[in-house]
């Protein structure tokens, strides 16, 4: 007689050894070191026989289990050479920050948690971190003692959070129920925001039925600062949208005159600081941000200039009661306790442990390392704008914080450079357009980025620059 053929192990019994096999876990922390030193030498956007090598996910859905060590070699061989170096150093594309070790490190072991941080009974610990997280930010920001964070995937999501709350206040005054009435019929509200503000909020905007009609925008100067001697006059029925970081020159609203100007008017404020609200963590940048504290709401990433991992968006508001009213729900399987319940200050009830990493950044780097990173980054920005202006190009915008505007002698020549430079691999940068030209866009947002990553980016511009001249 044939032996009988083993018993098949059971889908419990499978994932159960996967998870306590050892070797996965090794080939993980493996993997993650390979990338980890091999980013800085790695071109920063992946090359054609990188870009190749994703066809090999493209298959259809197996129809037999993978071995857990075989989908991470995978990923890790296929996946890896096709990553843009965003955390490299030369990556100055979109406004995204490196991230630190200690962040990485906790992000790891935040996916092992895998917690839901929206009830203090779902996750006790999450809950605390949120709240130790949400005083450390009032404290670097400068921001009323009365103000909540909540903790959400970016600054597009915290400003519809602020701009919720601020819709809720506003009709709440006008003895209107916006959560019981709805909108049809209720009185109008105006939006008043600058002329540069950033998309983002249109589309929050846009969410929240305020209708594009009711927004009065604002001139703004040369460098994309709203003009407060062209405020229309405010009332209790308003929404002031500020601007602390403009997405292209850098540049921050006047918060000081507005703010009070919406004070006496009964007007909300809200603080769009994606970038930008990390300027008042630093001595050298607070002045940019002098006034914020009179807003109302203000929304910012720990992504961005914090260089916490992806992603970590946050809203704050200073009215705690308004935000809470915008955004919970309720249900009579909803355990509420006398903790922190962060599902009050967000959208969503299920959601990412986001609190570990910013924790771990802020306790990593306490205040003072907060300020030099903030500092470094705007250094790194004023060494581009020197270099490249040396070199021949034209910086058109005043290098405020850590964003850098640069034009050739043409359009076309713009548009050649920037084509050459994304394709070169030795840095990566984007395309804009400010006062109705074509620039080249510098962010200059990770703490790996130093003196020599910025010349050697330079020395990219110059040979693209050249190559276009040559090509025309």
């Amino acid at each position: 007689m044939n032996p009988a053929a083993p018993p098949t192990k059971t889908l419990l019994e499978q994932l159960e050894a996967q998870r306590n096999d050892a070797r996965l876990y090794t080939q993980a922390a493996e993997a993650a070191r390979e990338y980890v030193a091999s980013v800085r030498q790695q071109r920063v956007f992946p090359a054609e026989s990188a870009l190749k090598g994703l066809q090999h996910f493209q298959e259809p859905l197996p129809q037999t289990m993978t071995d857990a060590l075989d989908v991470l070699q995978m990923l890790h061989r296929h996946g890896s050479p096709a990553t843009v170096a965003q955390t490299g150093g030369r990556y100055f594309g979109f406004v995204c920050g490196g991230t630190t070790p200690a962040a990485m490190a906790a992000s790891w072991l935040a996916s092992v948690w895998d917690q839901n941080p929206a009830l203090y009974v779902l996750s006790p610990v999450v809950s605390t971190l949120e709240t130790v997280c949400e005083g450390w930010l009032k404290a670097l920001l400068g921001l009323p003692d009365d103000t909540v964070a909540g903790y959400v995937g970016g600054t597009s999501m915290a400003t519809f959070c602020g701009l919720a709350a601020a819709r809720h206040r506003l009709l709440e005054r006008s003895g209107w129920d916006v959560n019981r009435q709805g909108l049809i019929g209720a009185p109008r509200l105006r939006v008043v925001l600058g002329g540069d503000a950033h998309g983002t909020v249109y589309k929050a905007l846009a969410l929240l039925g305020f209708g594009t009609d009711a927004v009065e925008r604002v001139p703004a100067d040369a460098q994309g600062r709203l003009d407060p001697a062209q405020l229309p006059p405010l009332d209790e029925r308003t929404v002031l949208i500020l601007q602390a970081g403009n997405v292209n020159s850098g540049a921050f609203d006047p918060m000081i005159p507005t703010c009070q100007v919406a004070r006496e008017a009964g007007a909300w404020v809200h603080v769009d600081g994606a970038f930008g609200l990390w300027a008042a963590a630093s001595q050298k940048t607070a002045h940019l941000t002098l006034g914020i504290d009179m807003a109302d709401s203000w929304s910012v990433d720990a992504h961005k200039t914090l260089n916490a991992p992806y992603d970590c968006g946050i809203v704050l508001c200073r009215h705690p009661e308004a935000l809470a009213a915008a955004l919970h729900l309720e249900g009579a399987y909803i355990q509420r306790s006398q903790h922190r319940d962060g599902m009050i200050f967000t959208p969503d009830m299920s959601r990412r442990a986001r609190a570990v990493e910013l924790w771990a950044t802020l306790k990593a780097l306490g205040s003072p390392g907060v300020e030099a990173l903030v500092d470094s980054l705007c250094e790194r920005a004023r060494q581009f704008a020197q270099e490249l202006g040396q070199a021949g190009f034209r910086v058109l915008n005043e290098v405020v914080f850590n964003q850098v505007l640069v034009a050739c002698d043409t359009p076309q020549m713009t548009r050649r450079t920037l084509e050459g430079i994304q394709g070169s691999g030795q840095c990566w940068c984007g395309g804009s357009v400010w006062d109705g030209e074509p620039v080249i866009r510098v962010s200059v947002c990770n703490w790996a980025t130093g003196p020599e990553d910025v010349s050697r980016a330079v020395r990219a511009f110059v040979d693209a620059s050249q190559a276009a001249r040559a090509s025309l």
